[in-house]
């Protein structure tokens, strides 16, 4: 049975199998190219709220494991009103991530819509999940009021998101789709993944799918006592499937009966890539790491690609048309490189500002992808997020985010970070951090280190622990397979007020730490412009100043700002910070006292005191203290 936090592992049996979809390219950026990259639009910090839009809305708090949408109730595109995006809005939110949107699998008839019904044996959960698309060209029809209006809905919920001056990004899963995957909404000439595929071999070029010749499909074999649906009768759940030949899984299993901890719900797309990892495509050419969206848009503009990149291209450009301003693609690293240069480049000719975002766990492959497949941003799991998860766990030490910031300089801008999302466990879980207050220094350095976007995940800022277990599903995560509700986010949600009512008096002041935090991220010119860490110095030649403590200089012309985030789950009293004179010369300031005001609640100041050249600052460290001190002049 897959987990939610298997992606990373079940990778290197794809990456094993098709080496191609992650091989590094030799052509690197030139400098200049790398310098037009770093001064990309930098005006404000993006942030993403994610939102699994079938939670979201739901007021129901049965919480039944395996329970029906009946039982447990579900949220609906019409739950996102005006107030409950303003809601979102006041976390100064620029950009809203409907997780879950396409329609995906799932156990409920819909007969009457003309939907096939989907089969438990290869569906995770009851409500299914989000990553195995059935149909591209609509909607979760789980997600509607009137299930056969569900397109015309979300159309109006992105009307509306963009009212509230907010921009709407969904989910594309180019590596995979459902095992049962039936457009009934796609356009005229649209044929769907794998009708003209040729089934007697196991590749073509222009076949959709890989195939194990010979052989049908056969469901896993079943771990731990798992039963579709928790063992409840269905007439589909007789551990069935008719495929024949089978296919290969999403994760890269070429097996025609997958193991029970493979993506065995999911088919993997074929785009070109050989059984041995060859390439069976045009590759760029040397230099074009250099080159802008335009250039590599108009090199694929003659050249015959493989059927499923004009597939899912035509898929992303027809979202693109009904006002989606952007894209999160999962496991986008599985997916050869060129792929993305013809995709992306693609949907930059229709809408320059697009906001695409890679699910990327190889720190080797990112700079092809930001500068050959053009993405705007990477996920930042491997590096930061792995850093920061221990520190606050008390196990890890803050000196190990020194080198993260000076590897990754030159793309710093395009590394989104996060502490929370729908594969990772929460903050206040047992099994993570067990309370949500041990997060905030973390925010503070997430949101404040660089100009990347930050993304937090609903439910995050009022401290959800994710401790529900759900069926398929299990705790410390908030379920995606299953139909639930969120209990902290409830209590925001207010039986639709979105006004806070029932919060308990820790949730307010840990939201309230958001808002502050991520409007203030969202508007500091300062965080848009240098980083300087102070981190090393201190450690050296400061006895008082521990690794549970992190410090850091971001500045511009108008701006300076020195952040400090204490990870002690203690007062640590006062301590003074140095600020050498390659940093003071840096900010620009002469020999003189200087007086420091917190940014976020204005209540702690400091001054700083240069002499010879040299900065010394007393702070005061609170337990899970996030300062940002701005230096007046």
């Amino acid at each position: 049975m897959m987990k939610q936090f298997s992606k990373k592992l079940m990778l290197g049996l794809s990456v094993a199998a098709l080496t191609a979809c992650s091989q590094i390219s030799h052509d690197k950026p030139s400098q200049d190219a790398q310098l037009n990259q770093a001064e990309q639009v930098k005006q404000e910090k993006a942030i993403v709220y994610q939102v699994f839009t079938r939670l979201f809305g739901n007021t129901n708090t049965t919480n039944k494991p395996w329970g029906t949408i009946e039982e447990n109730g579900v949220g609906k595109f019409n739950d996102f009103t005006d107030t409950a995006l303003q809601g979102i809005k006041e976390l100064g939110v620029t950009h809203i991530w409907y997780t879950g949107v396409p329609h995906h699998a799932v156990i409920r008839d819909y007969t009457a819509e003309g939907i096939s019904n989907d089969d438990p044996d290869v569906v995770k959960g009851r409500a299914g999940s989000p990553y195995a698309v059935k149909d591209y060209y609509t909607v979760n029809p789980d997600l509607a009021e009137n299930p056969a209006n569900r397109l015309a809905e979300f159309e109006a919920l992105i009307a509306r998101t963009h009212n509230n001056d907010m921009k709407v990004i969904i989910d594309i899963v180019p590596n995979h789709v459902a095992r049962n995957y039936q457009s009934l909404a796609k356009p005229a000439g649209v044929e769907d993944f794998g009708i003209s595929d040729d089934t007697s071999v196991a590749y073509k070029r222009d076949n959709n799918f890989y195939y194990v010749v010979g052989e049908a499909f056969k469901v896993p074999e079943a771990e731990n006592d798992y039963q579709p649906l928790g063992g409840e009768r269905h007439p589909l759940a007789d551990g069935q499937f008719d495929e024949n030949p089978a296919k290969w899984t999403g994760n890269g299993s070429r097996l025609a009966q997958p193991k029970a901890g493979d993506w065995y719900e999911t088919v993997k797309v074929n785009y070109g890539v050989r059984p041995d990892g060859s390439k069976d495509f045009p590759e760029l050419p040397v230099g074009f790491a250099d080159k802008n969206y335009q250039a590599h848009y108009a090199f694929w503009a003659d050249k015959d690609v493989p059927s499923s990149w004009v597939k899912f291209k035509d898929i992303a450009l027809y979202w693109t048309a009904k006002g989606v301003d952007g894209f999160r693609y999962d496991m986008a690293e599985m997916v050869p490189v060129e792929f993305w240069s013809y995709m992306n480049s693609h949907i930059k000719m229709q809408n320059p500002d697009a906001f695409l975002l890679a699910e990327i766990y190889n720190p080797n492959a990112y700079r092809d992808y930001i500068y050959l497949g053009k993405m705007d941003y990477l996920y930042d799991k491997v590096d930061l997020y792995d850093t920061l998860k221990p520190v606050m766990q008390g196990k890890g030490s803050t000196d190990n985010i020194v080198s993260i910031a000076d590897r990754f300089d030159d793309i710093e801008h395009n590394l989104l970070h996060f502490l929370d999302n729908h594969d990772e466990q929460r903050i206040a879980s047992p099994e993570f951090a067990g309370d949500a207050n041990k997060g905030k220094p973390a925010m503070l350095v997430s949101a404040t280190i660089s100009s990347a976007p930050m993304m937090i995940y609903f439910g995050q800022e009022v401290g959800e622990d994710g401790s529900e277990d759900m069926g398929f599903g299990k705790p410390s995560r908030t379920t995606i397979f299953d139909y639930a509700g969120v209990p902290a986010h409830q209590r925001w949600m207010n039986n639709g007020k979105f006004d806070g009512g029932q919060l308990t008096a820790d949730e307010k002041q840990l939201r309230d730490f958001y808002v502050r935090l991520l409007n203030f991220s969202q508007t500091s010119t300062a965080l848009m412009g240098q980083y300087q860490e102070l981190h090393s110095v201190n450690r050296s030649a400061n006895q008082n100043y521990s690794d549970r403590l992190f410090t850091y200089l971001r500045f511009d012309e108008n701006e300076k700002l020195l952040i400090t985030a204490n990870f002690a789950n203690k007062d640590l009293g006062e301590i003074e910070l140095l600020v050498p004179q390659s940093n003071i010369k840096a900010l620009g300031l002469a020999d003189g006292e200087y007086r420091l005001t917190e940014q976020l609640y204005g209540e702690q100041t400091a001054n700083l005191v240069v002499l010879n050249g040299q900065g010394r600052v007393k702070v005061k460290f609170d337990k899970l203290a996030s300062l940002i001190l701005k230096i007046n002049r």
